[in-house]
């Protein structure tokens, strides 16, 4: 008879190209959803779900609806990766997607305040979770599909690949909501913003047409024929791996909390402190995030020759060493600058730790509770750096603060990122 491991290698579904594509489709889709909404926050959403409050107050009121997002992603790491251990990552993938569309599609569909009042803040709310809880445990599957698979000299490459869906869903959906923004203020406002929520549901039955077709991991395979699965996952990593899971939540709040700051923050610096036009910071976001989809998978493959540490490093290190000079940038209104800062600030900073992530957080734990401990590591990072951070920038802005108080929360994000991977092992020559 076949074993089930055998069957995988022979599949041309299950080759490892075929699984890192079908990996960042259905990444790309998931954070389409996600980023989205904080798009949606920065701009729309204060005057939709809190037109009560003056403008800045109602933009910290709707970027607190999207921090609650990021406390939903560790229970959704948590519990998916809980099932990821036991029953498979192909299973997880395709109902993490659904969630997400679901939730997505919904949002579209959502009364405003003026229909309903406060309920609709409470609708939205409810929604952002199962936003949260989706991607949460979207991320550690996805990164697993494609780093369990790779040969062993090239998981940092392919462990990339799932990662371009970030700048990929990034670049949809602010392309997307920068056209319908050009839309007359009083129809965008009406119905125009609903547009990019409403046709996720397109692309989420393109995701799973994809995604049904690829086959489990042979890592994970192995585990299931020998019948060595954890009983309690979550458990085993908290017991066995309780310093690297704080090694990866540390890795993880520069790249984490310094992107939402500049792919989300930004938009409410720059329109309501500097007057800018918003599309002039669309443009910057989208030429970033397009330059983005280049260096990830280069950085990703220079971790494997040089290894995930020292990549890790530089990308922690020029975020920090550009936020201050970025949000100098904004200041000006110069949109070349602006444009100049921005590819900067993604293509080079961001990218240099995202790249390597996948492959260095898979590798800090054992097959048996991968999924549980990548998951729980990354997405805890997600609640305290990522959810926190436009919620605390725009609290510094509304208290007065200017560009020096926000470049040093960004430079203690990335301080504690570069303190927590010189803590950590090199791990890309460790056999998985």
């Amino acid at each position: 008879m076949t074993s089930a491991t055998t069957v995988q290698t022979e599949s041309p579904a299950n080759s490892v190209r075929m699984v890192a594509l079908a990996s960042l489709v259905g990444t790309t889709i998931e954070w389409y959803d996600f980023f989205l909404y904080g798009t949606a926050a920065a701009l729309v959403f204060n005057r939709l779900f809190f037109p009560t409050f003056d403008p800045l107050a109602g933009t910290l009121a709707a970027f607190g609806t999207y921090a609650v997002g990021f406390v939903a992603r560790p229970v959704g790491g948590i519990i998916i990766g809980h099932y990821g251990d036991r029953i498979g990552r192909k299973s997880m993938l395709v109902l993490t997607l659904v969630i997400m569309g679901i939730a997505t599609f919904l949002i579209g569909l959502l009364p405003t305040y003026a229909q309903i009042g406060p309920w609709a803040a409470v609708a939205l709310i409810v929604l952002r979770i199962a936003q949260g809880f989706g991607v949460g445990g979207e991320w550690g599957g996805a990164v697993l599909m494609a780093v369990e698979h790779a040969p062993g000299h090239r998981r940092g490459f392919y462990g990339s690949w799932p990662q371009i869906g970030v700048p990929a869903g990034l670049l949809l959906s602010t392309g997307v909501f920068t056209l319908f923004a050009r839309m007359p203020e009083e129809q965008f406002l009406a119905w125009g913003w609903r547009v990019p929520f409403l046709i996720s549901i397109l692309l989420v039955a393109v995701g799973l047409i994809i995604r049904v077709r690829i086959l489990e991991t042979p890592a994970f395979a192995r585990i299931k024929d020998a019948a060595i699965e954890a009983r309690q996952p979550i458990v085993e990593v908290l017991r066995t791996y309780p310093r690297q899971v704080l090694l990866a939540m540390g890795a993880r709040f520069a790249e984490n909390g310094g992107f939402y700051i500049f792919s989300v923050f930004v938009l409410t610096y720059a329109t309501q402190r500097v007057k800018l036009d918003q599309q002039v910071v669309l443009n910057g976001i989208l030429l970033g995030a397009a330059c983005e989809l280049a260096t990830i998978p280069f950085f990703g493959g220079l971790s494997d020759r040089i290894g995930r540490r020292p990549v890790y490093l530089f990308g922690a290190a020029v975020t920090a060493a550009f936020a201050y000079p970025l949000f100098w940038i904004l200041d000006t209104g110069s949109p070349s600058l602006i444009l100049f800062g921005m590819v900067i600030i993604f293509a080079v900073g961001h990218a240099a730790m995202y790249a390597p992530q996948a492959a260095f957080l898979s590798e800090l734990f054992g097959t048996r509770v991968r999924y549980s401990g990548a998951s729980l590591g990354a997405q805890l990072a997600s609640v305290f750096a990522g959810g926190l951070s436009p919620f605390i920038a725009t609290g510094l802005l509304q208290a007065g603060y200017g560009r020096g108080a926000i470049a040093a929360y960004v430079i203690v994000l990335a301080a504690v990122t570069i303190v927590a991977v010189l803590a950590a092992s090199e791990t890309h020559r460790t056999e998985i």
